[in-house]
């Protein structure tokens, strides 16, 4: 919420404990404790623009019924020096409150003070908070599922910021591990293939088969030549892991920069191998009691901490697991000093939150600090058709893909439309519609609109110039009241997204925030004979403006002056 909404809340809770102080004294309430009470925005905003439960749960201690104390504590009610005009009871006991004109003027006012610092807080008060996110395995190219991941990851590490927490962007980076040799036998089966033939040389069943395979196989083919035909296998899969691998690891840099995500940390998960802490996290865990070996393998006692059976640790051969590397990892990051650690997984993840978790749990550390989001599927849509190929390439459409199809403004809104947890269908053909049936186009056309109006009336030497609260005291219509409701709930929108690590609220409130000004714009003229008038709506479409830019900023998503 903005700081004057939060004044305007805290300014009515004291009225209501002032005005049952007052009616105790008076004898018609009876002097006990008060309960907790709540002070919300009612769902029917005609009963009022604040509400309250102070009458309803306080009944039980007043020995009276709820609608009788309503009226009690009204009679009392003193709303001089508060940015409320009017109180009223409401069905069973719901006390009622109607914003004065001095609160809008000085939503407005706070806005065009703030500029593109209105709506961040200090909510989190610096809490450091790392969210790794998309950490698409580097062995293949990144595909939706990383696409929808990135984007949700990004805005929630931004909405993060905005409301005052100290955020560091994480991918990390499996380049060690079962994949990493599968990588290795998958491009030298392809290496091999290009010398001896496909007759003469088996493709393993459980390799990688696709193209980028073969293309790194033949551009390695390309600079090396046979060398590395009849050298040992090991060797050879090493020679052309280390020249591919990077590659791979450069491509998601730049598809992801190009997506506008700049990490803080690219994590290899071989620096764990390296320098000996998934060789400390492992030597933890026995110390700790909570290993065992069984068929050559050791086993950790998952079970014991919310696993749902037990794990292995470092199998027969003497290779450490995944769970294992990832245990160390996020062993890591709390070592470094984070608060809290979101992951942000595909769906398929969720038997592992509780087994990681817990993991934390076992090692000593806190569990509860370590949260997961996950992600559900997306499905591309094309003309109501499922599309799984790209147009371009006749092979599954990766992310890259999809970046040269549609505008990055567009991936970024419609990932974020919709909560991790839903399924969602993706409109290829919406996407890069330039109509209101495009959510960002929708969005940002307003953006634009309010820049044109400006335009125009600059032409005829009109500006908005110096704005006091007096001149904005004139902002009495229902739509320029709705659309101010609208824009002093900005900043409580971010802090209720970063709680609830929903950055498709953001969206949401922006196609509201687009929807309120274009039903103020066509109901309120801003170009009128008031002069005052005027004044004060260019300052309300000034205000609508930066709230606008400020929240697809906040999403990189650019808010054009013109289309």
């Amino acid at each position: 919420m903005s700081k004057l909404v939060a004044l305007a809340e805290n300014q009515l809770r004291e009225v209501i404990l002032s005005a049952i102080g007052l009616a105790v004294s008076a004898g018609e309430l009876p002097a006990e404790p008060i309960p907790a009470f709540s002070i919300e925005i009612p769902a029917d905003r005609s009963h009022g623009d604040l509400s309250s439960n102070a009458a309803l749960v306080s009944a039980k201690a007043f020995r009276l019924p709820p609608r009788k104390i309503a009226e009690i504590i009204k009679n009392h009610i003193v709303l001089d020096g508060t940015f409320f005009e009017s109180a009223d009871v409401a069905g069973p006991g719901f006390l009622n409150f109607t914003m004065s004109q001095a609160f809008y003027a000085g939503v407005v006012k706070d806005i065009l003070e703030l500029g593109d610092k209105y709506g961040r807080s200090d909510y989190g008060n610096g809490k450091k908070v790392m969210v790794e996110f998309v950490s698409a395995n580097p062995t293949g190219p990144m595909h939706m599922g990383n696409a929808r991941g990135g984007a949700l990851g990004d805005c929630l590490a931004s909405v993060l910021e905005a409301a005052g927490y100290d955020v560091w962007r994480e991918f990390y980076v499996n380049d060690a591990g079962n994949q990493i040799e599968k990588f290795g036998i998958s491009l030298e089966a392809r290496y091999l293939q290009l010398f001896k033939g496909e007759d003469a040389v088996e493709f393993p069943e459980d390799a990688y088969h696709g193209e980028d395979i073969i293309e790194h196989a033949r551009n390695f083919a390309a600079i090396y030549g046979d060398k590395y035909v009849d050298a040992d296998p090991e060797t050879r899969r090493q020679a052309l892991i280390d020249y591919a691998l990077p590659l791979n690891i450069e491509k998601m840099h730049r598809d992801l920069e190009k997506y506008r995500i700049k990490y803080d940390c690219w994590f290899r998960e071989s620096t764990l191998h390296q320098n000996g802490e998934l060789a400390e996290t492992i030597q933890l865990l026995k110390d700790r009691g909570l290993t065992y070996e069984k068929d050559g393998a050791l086993w950790y006692r998952a079970s014991e901490y919310g696993g749902e059976k037990d794990e292995v640790l470092v199998r027969a051969n003497g290779n450490p697991t995944y769970f294992a590397a990832d245990i160390a990892y996020h062993r890591n990051k709390f070592a470094r000093g984070f608060d809290l650690c979101i992951d942000v997984w595909g769906a398929d993840h969720h038997g592992h939150v509780a087994r990681m978790k817990g993991a934390m749990d076992a090692i000593g550390l806190d569990g509860d600090k370590l949260k997961v989001v996950l992600i559900q599927l997306v499905r591309l849509m094309r003309g109501g058709e499922v599309v799984r190929m790209s147009k371009r390439t006749g092979k599954a459409i990766q992310l890259a893909d999809l970046l040269e199809e549609i505008p990055v403004d567009a991936a970024r809104f419609f990932f974020n439309q919709r909560e991790a947890n839903t399924q969602m269908d993706f409109d290829l053909e919406l996407a890069v519609e330039k109509s209101s049936q495009n959510p960002v186009y929708y969005v940002q056309y307003a953006h634009a609109r309010i820049c044109s109006i400006f335009r125009n009336l600059q032409a005829e030497g009109i500006t908005l110039g110096e704005v006091t609260e007096d001149d904005l005291l004139v902002l009495a219509q229902h739509e320029e009241k709705e659309l101010i409701r609208h824009l002093a709930g900005y900043t409580g929108e971010i802090v209720e997204a970063a709680i609830t690590f929903e950055p498709a609220r953001i969206t949401r409130y922006c196609l509201d925030l687009a929807s309120l000004f274009h039903k103020f714009y066509n109901a309120c003229r801003v170009k009128c004979e008031d002069e005052k008038l005027m004044k004060a709506r260019l300052a309300l479409c000034e205000a609508a403006r930066v709230t606008l830019k400020n929240a697809l900023s906040m999403l990189k998503i650019e808010a054009p002056d013109s289309m």
